[in-house]
């Protein structure tokens, strides 16, 4: 498998296939809310999008980064977000960095977008549909950011089939600049937990799947989500 390791800016053309990583929090929060019930999730271009959208649909659930904001339902945290009850409810979703990724490559024939705790998930997707070039698009940091590589780079090795244990790329993920931002308190919106939960390991049995359905970028998951009191436990 040819990988190529690319931040947002250097994506100069559409990939074939490539793999959208944004392990603090973007793609965590997003699995969680799969596991929570959630239908679907629809990346907004921006935070005005997102709440037009959930002016046309009052039942979605709006969902942005940093701190609490009028017309937002939620914030972007898989520590606060484990506790909600999404049950066949659609999540709107407007980040600093992952939605961006995925909406910078929504062209591409194929589009997962990925934490740890859907890595193996992910690689057996990439395995089973047998792609010989994958883009990794690293969404953090312009493409510097230590989490999201080391996450790719664990993915990548698990979709050509090496054995790769886990413990050094959650290691560099957990010494990395956002993991201090969100223990120091310097993220706002954000949970204590929140990166012990972005470290994960296949926490959840499902890919996340992203596709344009009538103009926006969906994300759903593929395979069986665990159900919500299992994502409790």
């Amino acid at each position: 498998m040819d990988t190529r390791f690319l931040g947002i800016p250097e994506l100069t053309e559409t990939p074939s296939v490539a793999v959208v990583i944004d392990v603090m929090r973007a793609y965590t929060v997003a699995a969680w809310a799969f596991a929570r019930g959630a239908e679907k999730i629809v990346l907004a271009e921006s935070p005005n999008d997102a709440l037009a959208l959930k002016a046309r649909h009052p039942d979605w659930v709006a969902l942005k980064d940093g701190a609490p904001a009028p017309g937002f339902d939620a914030v972007n945290s898989p520590g606060q977000l484990r506790s909600a009850y999404l049950g066949g409810r659609t999540v709107v979703q407007k980040t600093t960095a992952g939605t961006v990724g995925a909406l910078a490559v929504k062209e591409a024939s194929l589009v997962l977008c990925a934490g740890f705790v859907v890595a193996e998930a992910t690689a057996g997707l990439l395995r089973q549909r047998g792609c010989d070039a994958v883009t990794f698009v690293v969404t953090g940091e312009d493409g510097r950011a230590e989490e999201d590589l080391a996450c790719a780079q664990y993915i990548a090795r698990r979709a050509t089939g090496a054995g790769a244990d886990a413990t050094p790329f959650v290691r560099r993920a957990a010494q990395s600049r956002a993991a201090a931002e969100l223990t120091g308190g310097i993220r706002e919106g954000a949970h204590r937990d929140d990166v012990a939960l972005c470290l994960e390991v296949d926490r959840f049995p499902f890919a996340m799947v992203a596709t344009q359905e009538d103009a926006l970028m969906v994300l759903r998951p593929r395979g069986a989500p665990a159900s919500a009191d299992e994502a409790s436990h």
